[in-house]
């Protein structure tokens, strides 16, 4: 019996938290093990900001432009539809649950046990004064506990926030499925394969830069999948009622 998109779509969402699941089971700690000033400290930079405003737009834009070269025309405005949704979701969700759960980012644990940077101090200051916190230990971040480069260094001085969950893998892993499906349904596999390993690369940037912890990324994956098929269904089940 041949697999649906659908099925096919719940074995992609399965493999993506499978990675995860095992980094997060096995304890394996991802930060600090690369340096942060090496050539592929700037590749996972590169990933990481594929899904970081406002180049995450442009991700979107690209992707879609790319799915009304190959998809066929009935199924290009419900997968607009179904993204748009699904962004919309994730978005709220993740500001929703990051506050809830309050958790530091792995590079604010470094610097407290490095510089003694103060952490319920710091996340109870607001965003501006918070960048001005990680600004000023930084600058006094001895160079024999950690070298970054001038664009990761910036980046930890802007994302400033709680950990849980990633909103990058979040937003990659939600697009990835959604984008997938309707690929899927028009016979196209290379596509959402290569979308797969970028959404499994954005995951382990975002742990190699010291900005999440594996939970974090196991959590995304989990509630970018939710995200999605509640997108892709709800849209399915418009387009059913306006159509009879």
């Amino acid at each position: 019996m041949p697999k649906t998109p659908l099925f096919k779509l719940l074995l992609l969402w399965g493999g993506l938290t499978l990675i995860p699941a095992a980094v997060y089971l096995s304890g394996l700690t991802m930060f600090p093990l690369l340096d942060l000033s090496s050539f592929r400290a700037q590749v996972a930079y590169g990933l990481t900001s594929s899904g970081t405003s406002p180049y995450g737009i442009l991700t979107v834009l690209a992707l879609l432009l790319l799915c009304f070269l190959r998809l066929r025309g009935r199924y290009f405005a419900p997968l607009v539809l179904s993204v748009s949704l699904a962004m919309g979701l994730s978005l709220g969700l993740n500001h929703f649950l990051k506050p809830h759960f309050a958790e530091a980012r792995p590079n604010v644990q470094f610097l407290a046990e490095t510089q003694g940077l103060p952490i319920k101090q710091f996340y109870q200051a607001p965003s501006d004064i918070r960048r001005e916190i990680m600004a000023h230990s930084l600058a006094s971040l001895p160079s024999q506990e950690m070298q970054l480069s001038a664009n990761i260094r910036h980046h930890w001085q802007q994302e400033v926030g709680f950990s849980f969950p990633s909103g990058h893998t979040l937003f990659a892993v939600t697009l990835t499925l959604v984008i997938s499906y309707f690929l899927l349904l028009s016979q196209h596999v290379l596509l959402p394969s290569l979308l797969c390993l970028w959404a499994i690369a954005m995951g382990f940037s975002r742990m190699l830069l010291g900005m999440h912890w594996p939970q974090d990324i196991l959590a995304a994956t989990l509630l970018g999948g939710l995200i999605a098929l509640t997108s892709l269904l709800t849209i399915e089940r418009w387009r059913t009622i306006r159509q009879s």
